[in-house]
């Protein structure tokens, strides 16, 4: 006897139904756009390549395709998932007209083009974070609580021959990008500030490549905050470079910094010699002290007249987690690590817990291929770029909106997984009565009532 064909009722379909939206939640991410400025701004920003009498606006388009990713797309035919629903997203541009916009920014000035978009990004989260107040990332920055700046690269596997397609030092084929992000703490996630696509060949720790990433975050970041000790600068030990670290401590510019340092053979000759008092018990996320985990600083006892004055490194030696590969320069059974920085105040438990907090970098990164950042669509290299900058527009107004209107919940922490399945999936009704709108959220959906809510509180945001 099969029990099965009672688990769940049978139902009657049809295809009758009318002023039903299925993405109903994403309403929130179109007020954000609003609200923010951004959406204004992109149009403003692009006007110069609209063509005559052209009938869909380009900022527009480029908000659509942000709009699609953010709530599940991967690509850019996905936007039709907004076009079915004219009346809570407008009028959604077709696929050629994407494309031909695409080809435009692409080909005619495209650095230009690239140039006033993240214009607008910059004065859109200048905006957003000023009435956000002691919930954006600015709130209590000090030289000792400074405002972190996370690099970090990653690979992206192209299965096409696109331009500046290269091999992988994992023996891939695609591309190399460095990115950074405005860590938001432990009450929150974090935003996108830079994506520098670079070849699949592009070396780890080039110098260059994290100077100019630098350089345009510190662009994206309000007046007051582009210099000096108030920001600090996280990276693994790609970023631990000379030149790098001389850059960022330049009289001009008094970054804070925090690398991974790798264990040379003179460190490695010093870790045998730290006096068993010279260690102290290290940190876990929460601050608490963490069993079978030790820091000490080893300062004094290396030679750093080659590195940039006043730095400090510190080392943390671990118990090994079960099925973890100790390293040569591995002793006594434990894992080593270190870090260098010019952080002056602190114990040194909180110093290196700081930089491994750095650890949400990666998961903004693999958000971001969660947010169509995994397969590049274009040929072009100066498409796929676009492409990138959509990505990030599509990751900033879901963190904007989390910083504004779930302030204090939950969901201020929620991966853009959780925040489609929760809240911009909801489904809702249209009704149109006295010349007004009314989208009707359903009603039996469980965080219905935190997204009008949310709602609610983006409606005290205006545009600049």
């Amino acid at each position: 006897m099969n029990y099965f064909t009672g688990f769940y009722p049978t139902v009657r379909v049809d295809g009758a139904g009318d002023g039903i939206v299925s993405q109903a939640g994403g309403a929130i991410l179109a007020s954000m756009l609003r609200g923010s400025g951004l959406g204004a701004g992109l149009s403003e920003a692009l006007g110069p390549w609209r063509k005559p009498f052209a009938r869909h606006d380009p900022g527009k388009i480029l908000t659509d395709l942000a709009l699609s990713l953010a709530t599940g797309g991967d690509a850019v035919s996905d936007v039709d998932r907004l076009r079915n629903q004219p009346e809570v997203y407008g009028l959604v541009a077709s696929d050629p007209t994407i494309s031909r916009l695409v080809k435009v920014l692409s080909t005619v000035k495209p650095a230009q083009a690239l140039a006033v978009v993240n214009e607008a990004r910059a004065k859109a989260r200048a905006h957003v974070w000023a009435h956000a107040g002691e919930d954006s990332p600015l709130h209590g920055v000090s030289a000792e609580n400074p405002l972190t700046i996370d690099i970090d690269a990653s690979l992206l596997n192209s299965h096409s021959e696109k331009e500046d397609a290269r091999p992988t030092w994992k023996k891939g084929f695609g591309f190399h990008p460095l990115c950074s992000f405005v860590d938001h703490g432990i009450r929150g996630t974090g935003e996108p500030l830079v994506t520098l696509l670079r070849p699949g060949n592009a070396g780890s720790n080039t110098a260059a490549d994290h100077i100019q990433v630098v350089r345009d975050s510190l662009k994206q970041l309000p007046e007051g905050y582009r210099v000096g000790r108030k920001i600090m600068i996280r990276t693994d030990s790609a970023g631990g470079t000379h030149d790098f670290l001389n850059w960022l401590t330049a009289r001009h510019r008094n970054f804070s910094y925090s690398v991974g340092f790798t264990i040379t053979d003179a460190v490695a000759k010093m870790l045998p010699l730290i006096p068993k008092t010279g260690w102290t018990r290290a940190y876990d996320s929460d601050g608490f002290e963490r069993d079978g985990a030790w820091v000490a600083d080893i300062t004094g006892m290396l030679d750093l007249a080659a590195w940039p004055k006043g730095m400090r490194v510190i080392v943390r030696k671990e118990v090994p987690h079960v099925g973890a590969q100790l390293r040569i320069t591995d002793i006594d059974g434990h894992r080593y690590t270190a870090i260098a920085t010019n952080q002056k105040k602190g114990q040194l438990a909180v110093l290196e817990v700081r930089h491994r907090l750095r650890a949400r970098c990666e998961d903004r990164i693999r958000n971001a291929k969660d947010t169509g950042f995994a397969n590049l669509p274009f040929k072009s290299f100066a498409a796929n770029e676009l492409w990138c900058h959509v990505v990030m527009l599509a990751a900033e107004i879901m963190a904007w909106t989390q910083m504004v209107a779930f302030t204090g919940t939950k969901a201020r922490r929620w991966e853009p997984k959780k925040l489609r399945a929760r809240l911009f999936e909801i489904g809702g009704r249209i009704v149109s009565h006295a010349r007004r709108t009314t989208l009707h959220l359903a009603s039996t959906a469980p965080d219905v009532q935190l997204l009008i809510k949310g709602m609610k509180r983006l409606a005290a945001l205006s545009p600049p």
